[in-house]
């Protein structure tokens, strides 16, 4: 799993066979401790309904086909967790809702 912040979404109004209704969102890796963007962006498949600016865990490889939502769909990156909190060391470097 990878962790990452939601920066937008992607529209393609023309998709592959199986994949009309699926919503694409762009995320950015970020770093555990200080939880900045690595400028390092995936295109992900939403299977959780995460909201631009969440943090999420997004899954890659075989794992991104393993949901209900990208099962038999051409997935190479799907969000399977909206994150409400990262610790590290019995400090918290991020908390759902507080300044992100």
């Amino acid at each position: 799993m990878v962790l990452a912040r939601v920066r937008g979404t992607v529209v393609s109004t023309h998709k592959s066979e199986g994949m009309e209704g699926l919503s694409l969102l762009l995320v950015e890796k970020v770093d555990p401790v200080t939880m900045k963007g690595k400028g390092d962006f995936v295109v992900a498949i939403d299977s959780v309904g995460a909201a631009p600016g969440e943090i999420v865990f997004f899954v890659t490889g075989s794992s991104a086909r393993m949901t209900a939502t990208t099962k038999g769909k051409p997935s190479d990156a799907t969000i399977i967790a909206i994150v409400d909190a990262v610790e590290k060391d019995g400090a918290f470097t991020y908390r759902k809702g507080e300044t992100e």
